[in-house]
C-alpha cells in the first residue's frame, strides 16, 4: 500500500490570505514496506525535475530548467554544454579553488613570460648606441630586479592586509580616495588589455623564429590562440589551471634548462664567448646614438616590462585555497625567485653571446640557437615552450580583467552584466569583453608586439605607484604591531615605482605612451559617468523602506492569473504590481534569487511589508539564470484549459539610447521567450525615466 505526499496546491484565487500561484511538481510516495516492522521509504522522482522544494517553502531550479523547449534550441545547449562543460552551481565555487601549483600557472604566467621580451626591448634601445653600449644591458636588468624585489616585497604586505583580494583599485579607493582607485582600475585594465595583446603577439613571433615561412600567418596564428584561450577560460578557473599548468612548468624547465646549459657552456666557451668576455656580434650595425642618461632610461623603461603582471596574485587571492593570503604570499615569492633568475640569466647570456635583434627572429630564438648548437630538438622545445608560455601568459589577464570588472560593475562603474556570474563559475561579460578588444588591437598592430611595447607598462606602474601610497596610508591608520616597518616599505615602494612611472612615461611618449595617459583619464570620465546614471536611476526609483501604502485594492476583481516578475523592490516594480493587483484577485509576483539564503529571507520580509495582499514566490537559481526558472515555474503552473496567463514586466525607458546597455533589458528577454504562447500574455508596465526627472525637478 502507497500513500501520496504531494506539496498542497494553491488556488488562484484571491482571499484574505492570499496564496500564490503554484507549480506542479513530481509527488513523492510513501512506500509501506512488506515485512512486519520495515519503516516507510520515501521515494521522490527527480529524473526530468525542473522545480524541486527546497528549505523555507521555497522553489529551486534544476539544471533541466534552463533546457530550452524547441530542437533548435536544445542542440544550441548541448554544444554549449559539449564546449564549455556542464554548468556548476553556486555551492561548488569553493571546489574551484587553487592549488599553489595551479595558481602559479595561472596568474604568474604573464609575469614570467615577459622575460622572453624584456631583454629584447632593453637590447632594442641600447644598439642603437653601438654594440659597445649592449654591456649596459646588465648594470639595467639588474636595476630592472632590484626594482621587482622591492614590488614583491611590498604587494606581500597587500596580500597580508587585504586577504580578500588587495587590488589596486580597491586599496587605492580606500586608503586615498574615489578618484584615486578610479584611476588605478583604469590603469590596470588598460594594462590587462596590452597584456593579452603583446603576450600573444610575442607568442606568435617565437613561432615565426622557428618556422620563418609561418611570417604570413601571424595574424591567423595571433587570433586563432586567443580564441582558445577564451573558450579554456569559459570552462572555468580549475580547468584553465589544469590546461595551463603543463605548459608553464614545461617553460620553466626548459628556459631555465637553457640558462643553465649556456651559463655552463660559457664555462669552456662558446664561439669567443666565456663568463668574462662577450662574442662579437653577427649583426653590427652603425652607431646613431651616443650612451647617454636619456638613452639608458629609455632602455630601463624598455626592460621595466618584465614586471608586468607581479601584481595579479594580489588581485586574486580569493581565487587561492584556504589560507588564502597565505598561500597568494608564498606563491608571489616563488614567482618574484623565478621570475628574477630568468631575466638575469637570459640577459647575460644574450650580453657574452653577442644577440642584437632582428626582425622575425627573437633574441631568445638567437641565444637557444648559439647555446644549444643549432636547431635541434632542444631549440624546438625552447620555442614550443616559450610560445605555450607567452600565448598562455594571457591567461593571467582573462583571470584578473573579469574579475575587475565585476568589483567596479558591483560598485557601479561598470555595466552591472560584468557582475554575473556565468555557468562555470567564471565572469563571462568580462572574458568576452576582454577578447573582442583584444583582438581588435592585435589586428589593427598586425600581432607586432615592438609597436605594442610603447603602449605597455605606463599604467601597471602607475597602478603600482597608487596601490603602494594606498598600503602606506592604510598602515598610518591602522597602527597595529610593526606598522612602522609595514608603512616604510610601503612608503619606500611607492616612492620608488612613482619615479619609474615618470621615467616609463616621458621615455616612452614620443613612442606611444602619450595615448595611454590621454586614455586612461577618459576612462575614469567613462567609469564616473556610469556611475553616476546608476546613482540617478537608483534615486529616481527608490522606495521608502517604511511607510508606502498600497492603493486600495477594489473589490470586484477577475480572477484571470497574472504574474509579476521582481528583482528589486522599488518604484518600477511597485507599479507594475499596483497595475496587476487593480485588474485581479490571482496576481502572484515572482522572485529569481541568485543571493544568498539570508539575502533571501530580507526581501521576503521586506516584500510582506510592502504587499501584503500579494502573495511571493521565490525561486532559487544555483545556477544563476533566470530565463529558465521563470519559464519552468510558468510551464508548471496548474491552470485550467483556456486559462489566459498574464506576465507584467516591470520595465524603465532610459534617457538616453547608450543608456539602454546598461542594463538587462529583461522585458526583451521575456517577451521574445513567450511571444510565441498562444496562452501567455507579455505587457509591459513601463516608467520613463526622463519624466521622472522633470517631475522630480517639479517642470512639466
Amino acid at each position: 500500500m502507497a500513500t501520496e505526499d504531494t506539496e498542497p496546491q494553491s488556488s488562484s484565487e484571491g482571499s484574505a490570505a492570499p496564496t500564490p500561484l503554484q507549480p506542479r511538481t513530481r509527488s513523492r510516495r510513501i512506500v509501506r514496506g512488506e515485512q512486519i516492522g520495515t519503516r516507510r521509504v520515501r521515494v521522490s522522482r527527480t529524473r526530468d525535475q525542473v522545480l524541486r522544494y527546497a528549505s523555507g517553502g521555497r522553489l529551486q531550479a534544476t539544471e533541466t530548467a534552463d533546457r530550452p523547449p524547441s530542437a533548435v534550441g536544445r542542440a544550441i545547449w548541448g554544444f554549449r554544454q559539449w564546449l564549455f562543460g556542464r554548468p556548476l552551481t553556486s555551492e561548488a565555487e569553493a571546489h574551484e579553488r587553487l592549488s599553489n601549483k595551479k595558481a602559479l600557472a595561472i596568474f604568474a604566467s604573464d609575469a614570467l613570460s615577459s622575460t622572453a621580451y624584456a631583454t629584447e626591448q632593453i637590447l632594442i634601445v641600447l644598439v642603437v648606441a653601438g654594440p659597445a653600449a649592449l654591456a649596459l644591458s646588465l648594470p639595467a636588468a639588474l636595476a630592472i630586479t632590484l626594482l621587482l624585489v622591492m614590488v614583491v616585497v611590498s604587494y606581500r604586505q597587500t596580500v597580508r592586509a587585504y586577504p580578500g583580494g588587495g587590488s589596486s583599485y580597491i586599496v587605492a579607493r580606500e586608503n586615498l580616495g574615489v578618484m584615486a582607485g578610479l584611476v588605478a582600475a583604469a590603469s590596470v585594465l588598460t594594462d590587462y588589455v596590452l597584456t593579452v595583446a603583446v603576450s600573444i603577439s610575442a607568442g606568435s613571433l617565437a613561432i615565426v623564429s622557428a618556422f620563418p615561412e609561418l611570417i604570413p600567418f601571424r595574424v591567423p596564428i595571433a587570433i586563432v590562440a586567443l580564441v582558445l584561450i577564451t573558450v579554456v577560460n569559459l570552462r572555468g578557473v580549475r580547468e584553465s589551471g589544469t590546461v595551463f599548468a603543463i605548459p608553464t612548468y614545461f617553460f620553466i624547465a626548459v628556459f631555465g634548462g637553457m640558462i643553465a646549459f649556456g651559463l655552463a657552456r660559457l664555462v669552456i666557451g662558446i664561439d669567443g664567448a666565456t663568463l668574462t668576455t662577450s662574442r662579437v656580434p653577427d649583426h653590427i650595425e652603425e652607431a646613431t646614438a651616443t650612451i647617454g642618461i636619456w638613452l639608458l632610461l629609455r632602455a630601463f623603461a624598455s626592460g621595466a616590462t618584465a614586471l608586468t603582471g607581479v601584481e595579479a596574485i594580489a588581485d586574486g587571492v580569493l581565487a587561492f585555497r584556504a589560507p588564502e593570503w597565505k598561500n597568494a604570499s608564498i606563491t608571489m615569492a616563488w614567482m618574484a625567485v623565478i621570475l628574477g633568475a630568468f631575466f638575469m640569466g637570459a640577459t647575460f647570456l644574450a650580453v657574452r653571446l653577442g644577440i642584437t635583434p632582428v626582425e622575425n627572429d627573437s633574441v631568445i630564438s638567437q641565444t637557444g640557437r648559439l647555446v644549444f648548437g643549432g636547431e635541434n630538438v632542444a631549440y624546438y622545445a625552447l620555442q614550443a615552450g616559450t610560445a605555450l608560455v607567452l600565448m598562455l601568459a594571457a591567461n593571467t589577464a582573462f583571470n584578473d580583467f573579469p574579475r575587475l570588472s565585476s568589483i567596479l560593475a558591483r560598485d557601479g562603474y561598470m555595466p552591472r552584466q560584468f557582475a554575473f556570474i556565468g555557468d562555470r563559475l567564471t565572469f563571462s561579460f568580462g572574458i568576452i569583453a576582454l577578447a573582442i578588444i583584444s583582438g581588435a588591437i592585435l589586428i589593427a598592430f598586425q600581432a607586432d608586439e615592438h609597436r605594442l611595447i610603447p603602449l605597455y607598462a605606463v599604467g601597471v606602474f602607475m597602478a603600482f605607484t597608487l596601490s603602494q601610497g594606498g598600503m602606506y596610508f592604510h598602515w598610518r591608520k591602522e597602527q597595529g604591531p610593526g606598522w612602522q616597518r609595514a608603512a616604510a616599505i610601503n612608503g619606500f615602494g611607492a616612492l620608488l615605482t612613482g619615479v619609474v612611472a615618470v621615467v616609463v612615461a616621458s621615455t616612452k611618449f614620443t613612442h606611444g605612451a602619450w595615448f595611454v595617459l590621454v586614455l586612461i583619464p577618459a576612462l575614469v570620465a567613462g567609469l564616473h559617468a556610469i556611475r553616476g546614471h546608476y546613482d540617478g536611476v537608483d534615486a529616481l526609483l527608490a522606495l521608502p523602506d517604511e511607510g508606502y501604502q498600497p492603493l486600495p485594492r477594489p473589490t470586484q476583481l477577475s480572477s484571470q492569473p497574472m504574474i509579476v516578475p521582481v528583482r528589486s523592490i522599488n518604484l518600477n516594480a511597485t507599479r507594475a504590481v499596483e497595475y496587476a493587483r487593480r485588474i485581479s484577485s490571482a496576481v502572484t509576483a515572482v522572485h529569481i534569487a541568485r543571493l544568498t539564503r539570508e539575502d533571501i529571507a530580507a526581501y521576503e520580509e521586506r516584500w510582506q511589508r510592502v504587499f501584503p495582499d500579494v502573495p511571493l514566490v521565490t525561486i532559487e537559481s544555483p545556477y544563476r539564470t533566470f530565463l529558465g526558472p521563470l519559464r519552468a515555474y510558468i510551464d508548471g503552473l496548474d491552470l485550467a484549459p483556456g486559462t489566459m496567463l498574464t506576465i507584467v514586466v516591470p520595465e524603465f525607458d532610459p534617457e538616453h539610447w547608450w543608456q539602454r546597455f546598461l542594463h538587462n533589458r529583461t522585458g526583451d528577454r521575456i517577451e521574445e521567450e513567450f511571444v510565441n504562447r498562444p496562452n501567455v500574455l507579455v505587457t509591459r508596465a513601463s516608467i520613463s525615466i526622463p519624466r521622472l526627472r522633470r517631475a522630480a525637478a517639479g517642470t512639466r
